[in-house]
């Protein structure tokens, strides 16, 4: 991504305060420095499913949810290798295999009657020139970023309609809403995960089901690390852009700040009572947001003249 619009997605810790500003939880006595006591009452009881949550951001995640008193389940491929080393219950789950799907699906309601939230945060990131990444990577892109979070989801809706209530809160990303180079699958399983819940939301109103989506720039997460690329590059005549646009990711991963900012925004989300659909995390997103939507040119200009600036 060029290298002015990465500056953009740098992101600044959201202080505590700024959900008791937005009106996202009832008051600031609640808050403790930038971390949150565990709330009183019926939302102390809370329980709350995360996928992905063995390691990176899920584990993060996971742990604070824990830390404010919340009843946390979350997911793994492997758990055992997990066993004794986090504080939750961690169950098995693929999210790429309906067998495992079904499997885990049935065993979570063996460990609680009820499930209030569920985070949809497992995925990976598929990197690289979009002519020179194979069809078959970027299906596998979509089975488990899009299907993957579709399939899970559609799992736990009867459960969520049977109670008359739930939420479901999805990690997607910023590239889910701007389409920077380099990343051309990973961006487009995130805009076809935005479009899903974008209109789930509707059918799902009438249960008393609320639906929002994450949206980060970049932040020190596993995701670059696992991340996997298209290929060692094949067609010559992008030789030059090759390595530049790959600096320029590079670059936006190594700037990245700590992922408090994200969290922070699904801690708010859980305690709202009317809990947005979109919520853009990262300094300067909503300027991104703006330049792209009214000041296209401008927007564009900046990222092919960023990538070209990279050496």
């Amino acid at each position: 991504m060029a290298r002015s619009v990465i500056k953009l997605a740098r992101c600044a810790s959201v202080s505590s305060a700024l959900c008791w500003q937005s009106g996202l939880i009832p008051s600031a006595r609640l808050l403790v420095g930038h971390h949150y006591k565990p709330l009183q009452g019926i939302q102390m009881k809370k329980t709350v499913l995360i996928t992905g949550a063995s390691s990176g951001f899920g584990l993060m995640l996971a742990n604070s949810l824990h830390k404010q008193g919340l009843n946390v389940i979350g997911t793994s491929r492997e758990p055992e290798k997990y066993a004794g080393k986090v504080a939750f219950k961690l169950l098995r789950l693929n999210v790429d295999d309906d067998n495992s799907i079904q499997a885990f699906t049935d065993e979570l309601f063996h460990h609680t009657q009820r499930l209030d939230v569920l985070v949809n945060n497992a995925g990976y990131m598929v990197t690289g020139i979009a002519e020179e990444t194979s069809i078959e990577l970027g299906r596998q892109q979509f089975e488990t970023n899009f299907w993957g979070t579709v399939k899970v989801t559609n799992a736990l809706l009867p459960h969520f309609r049977a109670q008359k209530s739930g939420q479901i809160i999805t990690v997607s990303s910023i590239v889910g809403l701007i389409g920077p180079p380099n990343l051309s699958y990973y961006t487009a399983s995130k805009h076809a995960v935005q479009g899903f819940f974008k209109s789930l939301r509707f059918e799902l109103d009438q249960f008393n089901i609320k639906v929002s989506m994450v949206e980060p720039v970049w932040f020190k997460t596993n995701l670059g690390k696992n991340s996997v690329s298209a290929s060692n590059g094949n067609i010559a005549d992008y030789n030059i852009y090759r390595k530049q646009v790959n600096a320029a990711t590079q670059r936006g991963m190594d700037d990245a700040e700590a992922p408090d900012a994200v969290i922070n925004t699904i801690s708010c989300l859980i305690k709202s009572k009317q809990p947005k659909f979109s919520n853009p995390v990262g300094k300067m997103t909503g300027m991104m947001l703006f330049l792209q939507s009214y000041a296209p040119k401008m927007f564009e200009g900046a990222i092919l003249k960023s990538v070209k600036a990279e050496k």
